[in-house]
């Protein structure tokens, strides 16, 4: 039986935390021989509703002691199993919630030689299609969704958001995906290390699977793995849609030459800049971001 450790991430995740670990009792074929729950300073009780289900599962409890990112948070849960033995890592948000089978279909998947990411078809709460998987990072890309909008993703492989349901039908590989619910192969996390830490918020799932990927490990999408998740903040919150679009910027810059990271960030403003003349106040959020990009990124607290 595969033996699984599992990382959460809370930050004031009262609220949805206790469903999330009600939904990892009944998993099946699978051994979860550790929950480490890392809290980013939370205000709430997250850290009391941990502690509180240590009589059901067998948790650990790590504080940051500051709100210091996801790649910080899941880092720090990775590093409390140095001692433990685990096939998988599995690493999702305090607001997703499994399946009885999720674990065993992904752990079937990961199996496959030099396989290191897997990640399942996510849904919204009313059962329908959470887009979650992406294509490598281009100018093209990026310029087709500046212009295109999100419906690029509909069209052929011209978008790097994978949109189209169709292609969340069958299993295949896919370039990168959410992090809000993703298995990592225990050799793969040995290999490649942690998560970048310096991009705080959003483009740390990109960065790793990407850096992954430069390792020869793949990521694979399983559609009958199914995980619900009740949703992100960044389409609403102008400070967390900035910093979406200024880590995306910035990872690109890291990757790549300076012609192509020029063009990469004129496509991204151009894209915003529409949006923001449309009346969208993230993407003026994002606009004022961009414009500004040795500013650091923060969460506040």
């Amino acid at each position: 039986m595969t033996s699984i450790a599992i990382v959460i991430v809370t930050y004031n995740s009262a609220e949805v935390l206790p469903g999330c670990l009600a939904s990892l009792l009944p998993s099946e074929g699978v051994d979860i021989t550790r929950v480490v729950v890392v809290d980013n300073n939370s205000r709430d009780d997250s850290v009391a509703l941990t502690l509180a289900a240590a009589d059901r599962l067998p948790i650990r409890s790590v504080q940051t002691g500051r709100n210091a990112g996801y790649a910080a948070a899941v880092n720090a849960g990775v590093a409390t199993l140095a001692e433990e033995k685990y096939d998988a890592v599995w690493v999702m948000n305090p607001d997703t919630r499994l399946r009885p089978d999720t674990l065993r279909i992904l752990t079937e998947a990961l199996r496959e030689p030099r396989r290191g990411i897997v990640v399942p078809k996510i849904l919204n709460p009313d059962g329908t299609l959470q887009p979650s998987l992406r294509r490598k990072p281009t100018v093209a890309r990026a310029l087709a969704e500046a212009v295109i909008g999100a419906k690029a993703g509909h069209i052929g492989r011209i978008g790097e958001l994978i949109a189209d349901p169709r292609e969340y039908e069958q299993p295949h590989a896919a370039a990168w995906a959410t992090g809000a619910a993703m298995l990592l192969g225990a050799d793969m996390v040995r290999e490649i290390g942690d998560w970048d830490e310096s991009l705080l918020l959003y483009s740390e799932e990109t960065e790793y699977a990407l850096r992954a990927g430069d390792h020869g490990w793949s990521l694979w999408y399983d559609p009958r793995a199914v995980v619900e998740h009740i949703g992100g903040e960044s389409s609403t919150n102008p400070k967390l849609a900035a910093l979406l679009v200024v880590n995306k910027v910035r990872l690109f810059k890291r990757r790549n030459n300076l012609a192509s990271a020029s063009a990469y960030y004129a496509a991204v403003t151009l894209g915003e800049g529409v949006r923001a003349l449309r009346g969208r106040r993230t993407s003026r959020a994002s606009l004022a971001a961009l414009m500004h990009p040795n500013r650091k990124p923060s969460l506040g607290d």
